[in-house]
């Protein structure tokens, strides 16, 4: 058990390094770019290849509960104890400069396309995935992708004259500053594509050693090892002030909506890479149960979003939903 403990905090260290590496390249990438587009794609999409990598194995091995499990157990941790944690961090002090709340106003297209991908996901999950599913999941991340650069094109074209000074200096830096960022952001994104499956099998060598129960082990330990690289990234952004926390809040809701959107679209295509055209990801009340706990979990976390401000108190919310969503595991039928 001292091996596994040492090779799970060896790996830990190594994400850690990674996310900072990460965290730091976006924060500069965004002065370019806006940190909403940067915190909706290239971050997300940064945070979100391990799991990608773990849908496409499990999809080679037939394994297509624990594909979907990942993108369900990733958004209701994220959604409720991922957003929590950043709340508490950006609201107190513990952050370098703490705020009274988070503004999520400019977040409209995100909260809208979550639901809207959270509802499709559901319902398009009745009879099972197939090809004309991934078609569809596929074209909804094109479309989110296709608003969120429209978006970036807009603010830029409605920055105000007396920010001129600003843009020409950010413009007048050397093109270091900028190689660096990516340099900085391309190295994270490498650590941390390196480093989570090994993070995932030491936790749950860990886990086995502990004798920790395989619910636990399902619902708790395997998404908390799965957002490791997102999750850090979000307590570094959040620290960092207003700024990094619209960052993280962007970072959050990007990758959720990936996660019904790409992540699907990849092991629905995957199995077929595998198993040919006609493979399906069938339906199971399992599987079932836990996409309609999730959706239901995910639209409630919303709610607070709607009301533009997330504060110390919408925080505290979304821990009880979390609470309620791990409670909830112990309660739905395995069958």
């Amino acid at each position: 058990m001292a091996a596994n403990i040492l090779l799970l905090l060896g790996w830990l260290a190594e994400l850690v390094f990674a996310s900072w590496l990460l965290s730091d390249g976006a924060e500069h990438l965004a002065e370019r770019w806006g940190g909403r587009f940067v915190g909706r794609t290239l971050l997300s999409i940064a945070t979100t290849l391990p799991e990608i990598g773990i849908v496409v194995a499990a999809a080679k091995d037939g394994s297509y509960g624990t594909a979907i499990g990942s993108a369900l157990g990733s958004n209701l941790f994220m959604m409720t104890l991922g957003l929590a944690v950043m709340l508490i961090i950006a609201t107190t002090r513990l952050s370098k400069a703490p705020q009274k709340f988070v503004d999520v106003k400019e977040f409209g297209l995100d909260k809208v396309f979550l639901v809207i991908t959270a509802v499709a996901g559901a319902v398009l999950f009745i009879d099972g995935y197939d090809l004309l599913d991934g078609i569809i999941f596929t074209g909804l991340f094109s479309v989110y992708l296709a608003f969120a650069f429209r978006e970036m094109k807009r603010e830029k074209k409605q920055i105000p004259l007396e920010k001129d000074l600003h843009e020409n200096e950010l413009h007048a830096k050397p093109k270091k500053h900028f190689a660096r960022a990516m340099i900085l952001f391309i190295a994270g994104t490498v650590g941390i594509f390196v480093g989570a499956e090994p993070f995932v099998h030491a936790l749950e060598g860990v886990s086995v050693d502990l004798g920790v129960s395989v619910v636990i082990l399902a619902v708790i330990v395997s998404p908390i090892a799965g957002e490791m690289p997102e999750k850090i990234s979000m307590i570094l952004l959040a620290r960092k002030g207003a700024h990094g926390a619209s960052i993280a809040v962007a970072n959050v809701l990007g990758s959720k909506i990936l996660n019904n959107t790409l992540l699907l679209s990849v092991a629905i295509f995957a199995a077929m890479s595998y198993q040919g055209l006609h493979a399906k990801i069938s339906n199971t009340p399992l599987l079932e149960n836990q996409m309609i706990l999730v959706t239901v979990i995910t639209i409630v976390a919303l709610i607070p979003m709607f009301k533009n401000k997330l504060g110390l108190k919408s925080g505290v919310m979304l821990l009880v939903l979390y609470a309620v969503g791990i409670g909830m595991q112990f309660i739905l039928p395995e069958r």
